[in-house]
């Protein structure tokens, strides 16, 4: 197995009038990655021979407006995500930990439903078409995807199931307690790293290709709708070597699946990455160039 390697989840830290102010990897992956993505969308809009027409979605002041409604998009919804998903029980006896999102708990599909109201509500107020705004963020997310995982790796955070592979890594503190039938340390799936190379690496680049190479932008819909089913396909393969939430695991249902019937099922991730999928097929569908 690989040894997990000595990174503090924190950057630096400092202490001002007796409180310690900690700058954390994970918070940093969020803004460097909210700032890739405004910078690639204001290069994407200020190229119009890349969009039908020559004519660009939106202006450059507009992206920038954008910015501030997908950071709350984000920010709520991953929070109201991750409570509704993931532990509705614990929070409706604990109402005054919602907003406590500093305790951690995130849900990216929660963020992503956050994401898609705020665009839709921006696009109806500015007149935009809806679809062609979708796609230029379609294109701007896997940078943070990316960085994001790579920062749960940081952090030794939802890591895979035991392995035997010769890549397992031995993570620390809670994944190595939770090993059930092993007498020390025992080896996970990376798969924070797995998640970071589908869905932020490889899917980010086809979707670059796509837009500068192929034209993609030219035909609403079609980076959206890969983008749903690339990530969807991605994650859905991934919940299977993925350790899932611990309150999903029981005597009765070690693998943790949301789902289960006979020993079979799907996990909480599985369950909300098929509509993804279905979504994301039916864009790219809808968005093939018909004849006449």
């Amino acid at each position: 197995m690989i040894t997990f390697p000595q990174i503090s989840p924190e950057i630096f830290s400092v202490q001002l009038f007796g409180i310690e102010f900690a700058l954390r990897w994970y918070a940093m992956a969020y803004v460097v990655g909210i700032l890739i993505g405004w910078w690639l969308a204001v290069r994407v809009v200020r190229r119009a021979r890349l969009w039908r027409n020559e004519t660009p979605v939106m202006t450059s002041t507009q992206v920038e407006d954008l910015l501030t409604w997908i950071i709350i998009g984000v920010i709520a919804g991953g929070r109201l995500g991750y409570v509704l998903f993931y532990q509705p029980a614990y929070y409706l006896a604990h109402l005054i930990e919602i907003p406590m999102i500093w305790t951690g708990g995130m849900s990216f599909h929660g963020g992503f439903l956050g994401v898609c109201l705020a665009v839709f509500l921006f696009a109806c107020k500015h007149g935009l078409v809806l679809w062609s705004v979708a796609d230029m963020l379609a294109l701007t997310t896997p940078p943070a995807l990316l960085l994001g995982r790579t920062t749960n790796f940081i952090n030794a955070e939802l890591w895979g199931r035991q392995t035997d592979l010769p890549w397992g890594v031995a993570f620390p503190g809670d994944a190595a307690q939770a090993c059930a039938t092993a007498a020390g340390p025992c080896a996970r799936h990376p798969s924070q790293l797995y998640e970071a190379g589908l869905e932020g690496l490889l899917l980010g680049t086809v979707l670059l290709v796509l837009a500068f190479g192929f034209g993609a932008l030219k035909r609403p819909g079609l980076l959206t709708g890969l983008f749903f089913a690339g990530y969807g396909i991605s994650r859905f393969a991934i919940e299977f070597v993925r350790q899932p939430d611990a309150h999903f695991v029981t005597e009765g249902n070690p693998l943790g699946l949301a789902l289960e019937s006979g020993g079979y099922g799907l996990t909480m991730g599985q369950l909300l990455s098929i509509p993804m999928i279905f979504v994301g097929l039916t864009l790219w569908a809808m968005s093939r160039p018909r004849q006449q």
